[in-house]
This record gives structure tokens, C-alpha cells and sequence, in this order.
């Protein structure tokens, strides 16, 4: 098959397009057949070698954790799934080494679900990750209909999923971007407010009794001005400051799940979770998806397609 691979820790010019093996399938995996595989911030980390610390990297290594595409054979003890199944998931394994910048993908079946029918393959293969990453950080702090909910970086990957989850359930969201993006918010649900100095205060314009949870994708102040806002500190998440936990909030670090991924595309079917997909650029232009990921300027979610 073909593959993007990685020889040695560096930045996008560590990628090439190479003929690889086939995966083999283990007992509870399924291989899947790839049409098109999401690219995110943790992909170039783990190239660059930043995950270095937490995880077992070899190589050579594919790249990826998110994927679309259908199931060509079924591992010994899989009755979850047959040939020829659509579906997506966020193929995250314990060590890093197998992963969904490629043709094919052997993935356990913990880390998929049935694709949204309503999605196309670069739609489905843009949610995993990201739109695990807000469903998750948002259960983690309650949200629940009735809420007042801040997001940070509301207009970005993770940030449009949780804007749209939080509405989907019943919540008001007050979303960060820079006014360029205040449309695209609108759009989602969201009420929008310009980061920067003065946050706290704007939101508080919109909230005057402050808000009932928050959720950080962005990290820096963001920790620090909801704690001024929030009715109750408990009741806020960060993916990006472990250091919430230590004023009893939630550092979240997404799992595959695959009922959380099903409720992901119960929402997409019912009209509820769209995907702004900004950039789908073909395999063999993976280092560019890397520059564009890494550039920190893209609305939405860049996807490499594949079949």
C-alpha cells in the first residue's frame, strides 16, 4: 500500500510517500480501507517528537489518528462490523506506529463507529479526534440545557464541535475568536466575543451573572479568566493546561470511544454537528497539510484524501 512514513523525529520535511506492507489485522480489529484520514495539531507534535515523554513511538512510522473509509476483512472476533461497512473512527493505539496517513488501516473496533450517512469522506474523517475532544470536555463539566458555556477558540477544530454540541444540548454559548471568525459563530449557535485583554470583562457584558462552565482549547489566560467568570471552578476543562487540576478542574486528554463516536454522528444525521472542512489536499501533499496545521490559522478541519 501507500503510505506517507516517517524515518526520523523532524518537521514536514520528515514525510514521504512510500510502498509499505499491509497491516495485519489483529483478533478484534478491522482493516479498513482508507478514504480519507484528518489531520491534526498532534499529528506534527508526535513527528516532531513532542509525545516522545508519554508514548511509545517506532519507526518507521505512519502518521495519523483519524480516519473514514470501509471495512475490507474482519479480524477473528469482530461481530461489531462486516465487509464493507462505512465507517470513521480515532485510531489511537497504545504505542505509535500504524497510523491513517495511508491506503489502509488496521483499527480496533474500541476506536470506530458507523460513518455518518449524512457526511462526506472528508466531513466524517475530520470529526474523531476533535469532535471527541469536545464531547468529551464537555461531559467531563456537566454541560447540560440551561448552561451559560464559555468556549475558548470556540471558531477552531475542536471549538466548532463544542459550540455545536453545547447548543445541540440545550446550552447558551459565548465563543472566543477573533472577529474575523465572529460570523462563522453565529452560524454555530454561538455568541462571539474577541479574545485578548478586557475578555473577562466583555463576557461579562453578555453574562452578567457569569457563566456555568468553560472549556479551554487554547490554553494560555484562557484557565485564568474563566475562573473570574465561573459560578463554580469545578465545572472547567482545558486540552491544553494541566495545570487547571490544580484549582479542581478537568485536564482532558481524548479516548476512542466508539458509543461517544456513534453520538457524534447521531448528531451529524439529525442536522445537528456540521464540518467545516477547510483544506482536503491529497496524500502525497502531507507536508503541506503539516504547514497549514501548524501555521495555527485554519477555521475548521484540514483532511488528507486518499481512495
Amino acid at each position: 500500500m501507500r503510505a506517507i512514513t516517517v524515518n526520523r523525529y523532524g518537521g514536514p520535511d520528515a514525510l514521504e510517500l512510500a510502498e509499505t506492507d499491509d497491516p495485519k489485522v489483529g483478533p478484534d480489529s478491522v482493516l479498513v480501507r482508507v478514504k480519507a484520514a484528518g489531520v491534526n495539531p498532534v499529528d506534527w507534535k508526535i513527528v516532531a517528537g513532542h509525545l516522545d515523554p508519554v508514548m511509545y513511538v517506532h519507526f518507521p512510522l505512519v502518521p495519523g489518528w483519524d480516519v473514514a473509509g470501509v471495512v475490507e476483512a474482519v479480524g477473528l472476533d469482530v461481530p461489531e462490523f462486516s465487509v464493507g461497512d462505512e465507517v470513521f473512527g480515532y485510531v489511537r493505539k497504545d504505542e505509535v506506529q500504524h497510523g491513517t496517513y495511508a491506503e489502509l488501516v488496521a483499527a480496533p473496533v474500541r476506536t470506530l463507529a458507523r460513518k455518518p450517512a449524512s457526511l462526506s469522506w472528508q466531513q466524517a474523517a475530520g470529526v474523531p479526534l476533535a469532535g471527541l475532544t469536545a464531547w468529551q470536555s464537555l461531559s467531563r463539566v456537566g454541560v447540560a440545557e440551561g448552561d451559560t458555556v464559555l468556549v475558548h477558540a470556540a471558531a477552531g477544530g475542536v471549538g466548532s464541535f463544542a459550540v455545536q454540541i453545547a447548543v445541540a444540548k440545550g446550552a447558551r454559548v459565548i465563543g472566543t475568536a477573533g472577529e474575523h471568525n465572529h460570523d462563522f459563530l453565529r452560524s454555530l449557535g454561538a455568541e462571539p466575543v474577541t479574545y485578548g485583554d478586557g475578555l473577562a470583562d466583555r463576557v461579562r457584558q453578555l453574562a452578567p451573572g457569569g457563566i456555568d462552565a468553560a472549556v479551554d482549547y487554547v490554553g494560555g489566560d484562557a484557565v485564568a479568566v474563566s475562573e473570574q467568570l465561573l459560578k463554580d471552578r469545578s465545572r472547567l476543562a482545558s486540552i491544553v493546561d494541566p495545570a487547571v487540576t490544580e484549582h479542581g478542574g478537568h485536564h482532558v486528554w481524548v479516548r476512542p470511544d466508539s458509543a461517544d463516536l456513534a453520538e457524534l454522528a447521531r448528531l451529524a444525521d439529525a442536522g445537528k454537528l456540521d464540518v467545516h472542512v477547510e483544506h482536503a489536499l491529497p496524500l502525497a501533499e502531507a507536508a503541506e497539510a503539516f504547514r497549514l496545521s501548524m501555521s495555527g490559522r485554519t477555521r475548521g478541519k484540514i483532511v488528507l484524501e486518499v481512495g
